[in-house]
């Protein structure tokens, strides 16, 4: 069973509805017990970093969150869902999250020409050619939507960047756990390919 975790963040009917179109039925849940049995999870969002934490804390859900990774269950965190997985954000404030990547999440600081949040389609250098990337051809297309992005201690966790004034780390992998800093159920085919190779690993 494929779970897709609900902490009032986020447009989860939209990451269900890809994982349909695709042949995967997906179970939209705040309930820990859920998470403990599901195959495969999906941490989705869309908000700010600090107000995101509070909602997983008062389900309890962080501790299922991280007990399914460290239990080596494919792990699946989009937009927001990737920047909670690192140790801290910097959204109005210094804010403590789920730490299970080493690194920080950082306000874009760019020309004035740049717009911020940093809205619609920009490619992918793809790095490390993670398991949910398959044979995606060089410089595809995703949609984003960001203000923030991750900056990972780690550098050997990055398996793509994308350009907008310098290059930022847009998907993670490591081991069993894989994230997007775009949306892979709004990027049209690439991206429901995306929801696929997770679905089926």
């Amino acid at each position: 069973m494929l779970a897709i975790i609900d902490y009032q963040m986020g447009n989860l009917r939209s990451v269900q509805k890809g994982f349909e179109r695709v042949g995967h039925a997906a179970e939209i849940t705040s309930d820990p017990d859920v998470l403990a049995k599901a195959d495969k999870i999906v941490l989705p969002g869309v908000g700010a970093f600090q107000v995101a934490m509070d909602e997983l804390r008062q389900r309890d859900l962080v501790e299922p969150i991280r007990a399914a990774v460290d239990a080596g269950k494919p792990f699946l965190g989009i937009c927001l869902g990737l920047q909670l997985l690192f140790d801290v954000g910097h959204e109005d404030g210094h804010h403590e999250g789920l730490g299970i990547l080493r690194g920080e999440v950082v306000h874009f600081k760019l020309p004035h020409e740049f717009k911020v949040p940093h809205m619609g389609w920009n490619t992918l250098d793809i790095r490390r050619r993670a398991p949910i990337l398959g044979d995606m051809p060089p410089e595809t297309h995703c949609y984003f939507v960001h203000s923030y992005y991750v900056v990972p201690t780690d550098e050997t966790v990055i398996a793509t960047t994308t350009d907008y004034g310098g290059p930022f780390c847009s998907t993670i992998w490591r081991d069993n756990l894989f994230a997007t800093q775009f949306h892979p159920e709004k990027s049209q085919a690439q991206g429901l390919e995306i929801l696929r190779r997770f679905a089926e690993l």
